[in-house]
Parts: C-alpha cells; structure tokens; sequence
C-alpha cells in the first residue's frame, strides 16, 4: 500500500504549450478559458504540496465544490405513530444530506461547552472521548443521532477500532441499555426504541455495506437484528428480513465486480507479445472499433462510473490508517488497511493512459500517428464537456508519457491548439486552481441538472485522494487530552460524501458492448515496448536513447 500511495502521489509528466478555443461535437457546459500556460507538469505538485492545513492558513487552498454542497440534519423520528413502517425513522437519499447553504455540523445536542465526555462549541460537536462518541452513536428513546454523524463517526471510527469492535460495543449498548435482553421489559419503550435501532443499522449496512464482509460483523447484526423482531416485536421483521436481503445483494455484486477484475487482470497480455504472433496488418486500433470521439468518451464514461460505484466510502479512510498510539491490537491496524476497489479504479487510469500511448505509438506512418493523436485529443474535449475528468487526465497523460511526446516529427502534423487549451485547464499550478474551478462548475450543474447527462461529475481522482491524505497528514486524529480530534472528521465526511453523491449517478448513455470489451481487454505496451515503438517510428536522438534503443531491440525482439 506505501508503495501504491507513492507512485499516486509522486510521479511527474512533461507538460505542453497553450491555446485557442475549441470546437466540440457536445456542447460545452462547463466552460474553458484561453490563456498562456506555463510549462508546469500535469503532476509535479502532487507529492510537494502544501498540507491543507498550511493552504487554509494562507487562504489559498479552495476545494472543488466541497463548501457549496452540505448535508442536512436528520430529524430526530417521531415514535408515538402505530407501529409500522410509518412509525420508522426514514432514511432520505444519500444526496439529500446535502443542500446549498454550508456543511452542517450543529448536533444541537447541548448548549454546553461540554457534555457527557463530548466538547462542544457554539452548538458543533468538536471533540469527545471515543466511548462518548460511541454512546452518542447509539439511539434511546428520546434521541435519534443525526445522519451527518452517524456517516462521519462510522467514516472515522476504523482509524482507531476494527468495525466489527465498533459493531459488539454498539451491539452491547442497545440490549443491555436498551433492555433488549429482558422479556419482561417495558414494551411500550420497546415499541419506541426498536425502529431507531433497526434504522441505525439500515443506515449502517446502506452506507458501509463492505464492513459486512466480516463475518464478525454479520453474526452481530443477525443477533441484534434476531432481538428487535423477536417476541411480541415482530412487526419489523419485513423491515429487518429487506435490510438483509439489500445488503446480500450488495455484498453479491461486489464479489461478482471483483470476479470480472479479477478475469480481466488475469487475460491481459502485453501488446508487443501480440504483434510477434499476430501481424500488425490486421490488427485493429482504437478508431476502428470507434470512429466518432463522442462516442468513445461516452464509453469512457461507463467505464469510470461503474468502478466508482464500488468504491466503498471507508477505502478513503483506510487508504492512509495509522497505527493508533492507544491501540495496542497490530491484527486490527493491518486489517483495516483494505482498499481493493480503490487501487482497481487508479489502475484503470494507468490502464487508459497507456492504451492512448500504445495507440499513438502503434501505428508505422506518422500521418496516422498523427491522426491518432488528434481523436484522442477530441475524445479528451468530448471527456470534459461530460464532466468525466479522470479520463481527460489519464489521455493527456498518456499523450504526454516520454515515448509518445519525443516523437517531434509526428507532433508537427498535429494541430496542437485543442490540446494546449485542455492542458491549461489540468494545469496543476496553484493548486490546480484552473482545474477545481472547473471542477466547481460542473458540480454546480450537477444540482441544477434537467437531465442525466447534466448530473454526471467524475473527478480528477489521484488529485482527490491527494486532498484526503493532506487533510489526514495536517490534523492530528486525536487531540493532546486524548480526545478524538472530530473536527477533522468533519472535513474528511465533507470531502467523501460529495463523491459518494457523485458515484451513485447512472450512466445515461447506451453500451457498446465492442467498445468496453476493446477498452478494458486490449493488450497495450509495456513502458519498454513503448519506448521500442517508439524508436522504430523515430529514430535516437542522442547516444542514450542510441544505447537504450540497442538494448530494448535486444531484450523484446532478439536482434542485435
């Protein structure tokens, strides 16, 4: 895991000049401006930024959109309706967590400074114990914790307990306190607290469904759940027996999206080793299985989506979790780190990056080369106007990768003017300010959207993650009195929960099954193979590139 967060956060590409406006097959809806670019590189700044903390003291760091888009306080349920599905605490799309007017942090719990192992100020929740904040987790009969906090304690509670501990110790709390486990109980107080349980853990198994992978986790919510419809409570049990068959269903897509990876990653071979077998005269290329940009960005689109929908909130979290100072338990700290689906969408960027490089250095003539490099520069336009910037980076990646930018003679056939001007808008200078405007843009029209093309907002993601470990790596998790610094985790659930309303957009535009198959089964070249095709287009320049062209010959094609 260090060694994937370093090469996310650390590489570096050549960058490129600047531009005029283009022309685009899709209307523009976000906007582009025209200016001189300096000749900074698309990811210099990424691993030697500034921590967040740092930005915001200089009133420089401006995150996307994140300020404009905030969650609403959950209600607390009215529990003296008959019981039924009416009388439970109703769970509202994740996107209507969210309003317009600031990220909103009042519990309005306490008018005190502190209350119960909880510190508050002007009425916001800054602090607490961990074993307060887990009593103000729970439910009773006359509370019900706001969504907002049950997302950011369930986000940052497994930096510092395993969710299956965090599940007995609520699971502890709510039969002994809540006198679960006596059949003698009051039952009116049971009527009342039985659905704001059962939501808790709707609410739980909707948001984080992956922690239920666990089979500690799953024995727990069984036996909880067994105890809420048991005896004369079995009014919920259709409640519990749809919270069970949603999460299953969850859980059973995850493991056949992991199947397809998995099949996907295990066929894929190297481009080179193809041609060796198979003549390059009757290979096809990408503009042969898709002639029209559009269409392909569109496809693009697809792709992006679905693996940003089985990104599991808490792999954010548990990209960059640390040992914990006051847990002593190793086992639970190395099994928190669990970012499978994380990693698989960073490798799809790498994936499409090369696979515009292997296009583009493919091709023997360098009129087609040139063709090749002009639709993907139209494909990268088409990416923006959608809104999907993680493949508008990964294509100028690709097209700024070493072997594909020293072919001078090939660029000179270019007409450079579109893709200067999509440079200047990936620009990572101040913090890549042109890019977050951007950014802005386009999920400010994902509020006002008519449409569903209008709601799509797929970012730049390596730049995402880099915002979420400068905002891990500048606060303290916990505060010098041993508190757990909540604060924090309201910036960390800020920042996660706007992509959680992003992902769960449908893609509105129709498959292509040939198109997908080609882009995520296609062989692309190895780095060496790269620099090989290369080479053979156009020749060393110098006496290094002289050697290295030698020794690749040597290596992949046996000659001398």
């Amino acid at each position: 895991m260090a060694k994937f967060l370093a090469e996310l956060l650390g590489c570096a590409l050549p960058g490129k000049g600047a531009s005029p406006a283009l022309e685009s097959k899709s209307r523009s809806r976000v906007g582009l401006k025209s200016s001189t670019k300096q000749k900074t590189t698309i990811f210099s700044t990424l691993g030697c930024e500034k921590s967040l903390s740092d930005c915001k003291k200089e009133q420089q760091w401006k995150p996307p959109a994140y300020s404009s888009i905030t969650p609403v306080c959950f209600p607390s349920p009215l529990t003296d309706k008959p019981i039924g599905k009416e009388s439970m605490p109703q769970t509202p799309p994740f996107s209507a967590m969210f309003d317009s007017s600031g990220y909103n942090r009042n519990l309005y719990q306490s008018a005190e400074d502190s209350c119960g192992g909880l510190y508050y100020h002007d009425n916001n929740l800054l602090s607490g114990s961990l074993e307060a904040l887990i009593q103000h987790l729970v439910p009773n009969v006359d509370y019900y914790p706001d969504r907002t906090y049950i997302f950011t304690f369930l986000l940052s509670s497994r930096l510092f307990m395993h969710p299956y501990e965090l599940m007995g110790k609520v699971c502890h709390l709510c039969v002994e306190h809540q006198r679960l486990s006596d059949p003698d109980g009051d039952k009116n107080q049971m009527r009342k607290i039985a659905p704001k349980i059962l939501q808790l853990l709707t609410e739980w198994t909707e948001t984080f469904p992956y922690d239920f992978r666990d089979e500690r986790m799953m024995r727990n919510l069984k036996d909880l759940a067994h105890r809420i419809t048991s005896g004369e409570e079995q009014t919920y049990r259709k409640n519990v027996q749809q919270m069970m068959q949603c999460l299953i269903r969850k859980l059973a897509a995850l493991s056949q999206y992991e199947e397809v990876l998995a099949k996907i990653s295990s066929t894929s071979t190297d481009r080179l080793m193809v041609l060796k077998t198979k003549p390059q005269s009757i290979q096809r290329d990408i503009i042969t299985v898709c002639s029209d940009p559009y269409t392909l960005a569109q496809q693009l689109t697809h792709v992006e989506l679905e693996r940003l929908n089985y990104i599991g909130p808490e792999e954010f979290v548990q990209a960059f979790v640390q040992k914990d100072p006051l847990d002593n338990d190793k086992n639970c700290f190395s099994e928190r780190k669990k970012t499978r689906n994380l990693e698989a969408y960073v490798e799809w960027f790498n994936r499409l990056s090369y696979l515009v490089a292997t296009e583009i250095c493919m091709p023997v003539k360098k009129k087609h080369r040139a063709r090749m490099i002009e639709y993907f520069i139209d494909v990268a336009r088409e990416c923006f106007n959608i809104g999907n910037f993680n493949s508008l980076m990964a294509i100028i990646s690709g097209m700024n990768m070493s072997p594909v930018s020293r072919l001078k003679k090939t660029w000179a056939k270019v007409k450079t003017a579109k893709f200067d001007i999509l440079e200047h808008q990936m620009d990572p200078s101040s913090n890549f300010y042109n890019y977050r405007t951007a950014l802005r843009g386009a999920a400010q029209r994902s509020l006002t959207a008519h449409s569903s093309r209008e709601k799509i907002v797929i970012p730049f993601f390596s730049l995402l993650i880099k915002d979420i470990y400068f905002l891990n790596e500048g606060c303290a998790n916990r505060l010098p009195n041993g508190h757990v610094n909540f604060e924090k985790f309201w910036e960390l659930a800020k920042q996660v929960s706007e992509f959680m309303t992003w992902k769960q957009v449908e893609c509105p535009f129709e498959r292509d099954r040939k198109i997908l198959q080609y882009l995520l089964t296609v062989p692309v070249f190895s780095e060496d193979a790269l620099y090989l095709a290369s080479y053979e287009s156009e020749g060393p320049e110098n006496h290094i590139e002289k050697d290295r062209w030698k020794s690749l010959r040597s290596s992949l094609l046996g000659r001398v």
